[in-house]
């Protein structure tokens, strides 16, 4: 154990034995302590970032039904649906005049959209002159998929109509045998990283994100990192990575489990998320910038990651869909986000999504 706590705190790259080792034996303060100093080194100066953002979800209509996610709606549902344009318009305009930056636009696995359909809707948004962090890999392979096109050539059609970045939702757990059982029909992890590996040679960057504690193995996390790590070493396209716990109310999983063992999948505690952060912030040593969750977390124990290896408070999330639909309802205005930092002790500031400072654009 000291021996790896002197490479982490040298600043030496751990392996993935090292990393289960640490996840077995460390405790929270062995990891808290190791993740604040990696923290330290990579931001040196007291400063914790954050973007006034607005989540939109063009549709809800979706032919995954992934067994954890309690916001979709079959294709058939009469209450399933596309936002118009006109609804598109305003919740944009909502987001600018509270001075958001950017929209993380999100939707399901339309059946029946084509692919103009994305391109026109892209050419929309973008005349307002909002950044658009749209479309996770799923959708991109769904996208591919109904257009017989690649991959990259559907990339490169939605960055020529305003796709400026792409969210790394849909990674779940990036090992095959966890996404046959929790969402079938999305794509591989193989393919997530596909699309996430030709982005970034397209010159778009991205963030990666993790959805813990269900069905995965200490060794499928341990997996899911690997290969988030080892595409950044090949591109560095990824800004961020975000870690959250799974929020089991409502989904079809917890459901499952229940009727199958006689308990359902309890919700992770703080501690099991605080030491999922530390962990990922020890072996992600190429990754500039963590997020705090505070949208599953909750203020004050988003606070606390802030010494667990999170630089960063994520969204303010003017609005928020799919985990409002698991039952967790947490809401933080860009004022209480800034002082939740301050009494921290640091100091905030607001950014764009590639981290460039706002007030300090080139």
């Amino acid at each position: 154990m000291q021996q790896i706590t002197d490479k982490v705190i040298t600043g030496d790259r751990i392996t993935g034995e090292e990393f289960l080792l640490l996840a077995d034996k460390a405790d929270l303060y062995q990891l808290g302590f190791m993740a604040d100093a990696v923290r330290q080194r990579l931001h040196p100066e007291p400063q914790v970032t954050y973007v006034i953002d607005r989540n939109i979800n063009y549709t809800d209509i979706c032919i995954s039904a992934c067994k954890f996610c309690a916001f979709f709606k079959a294709p058939e549902d009469p209450e399933g649906k596309v936002l118009s344009k006109d609804e598109l318009l305003q919740k944009i305009s909502e987001t600018q005049e509270l001075g958001g930056t950017q929209i993380l636009l999100q939707g399901g696995l339309h059946p029946d959209l084509p692919l103009v359909f994305y391109e026109d809707m892209l050419r929309f948004m973008k005349a307002t002159g909002i950044h658009i962090h749209g479309f996770s890999p799923p959708e991109i392979c769904h996208f591919a998929e109904l257009s017989k096109l690649s991959v990259k050539e559907v990339l490169q059609r939605l960055m020529a109509a305003g796709l400026d970045s792409i969210p790394g939702g849909g990674a779940e757990i990036l090992t095959d045998r966890v996404r046959q059982q929790l969402a079938p029909r999305k794509c591989s992890a193989d393919e997530w990283i596909a699309v996430m590996e030709t982005a970034h040679t397209l010159g778009m960057r991205t963030t990666a994100t993790m959805m813990f504690g269900h069905i995965e193995t200490w060794d499928e996390r341990l997996e899911h990192l690997q290969r988030l790590r080892d595409l950044q070493d090949r591109t560095g396209g990824f800004t961020a990575f975000i870690p959250w716990p799974f929020q089991p109310d409502n989904t079809a999983l917890a459901e499952a489990m229940q009727s199958h063992q006689g308990s359902g999948i309890e919700k992770a505690s703080a501690f099991a998320y605080l030491r999922m952060l530390a962990l990922s912030r020890i072996f992600l040593d190429n990754f500039d910038n963590i997020q705090a969750s505070w949208v599953t977390q909750g203020p004050k124990i988003a606070q606390l990651s802030l010494f667990f290896g999170a630089n960063d408070f994520g969204s303010t999330m003017i609005e928020e869909n799919v985990v409002a639909a698991a039952g967790v309802h947490f809401r933080l205005s860009e004022q209480e986000i800034r002082n939740l930092v301050t009494d921290a002790g640091f100091a905030p500031q607001q950014r764009l999504m590639d981290y460039t400072l706002v007030g300090q654009e080139q």
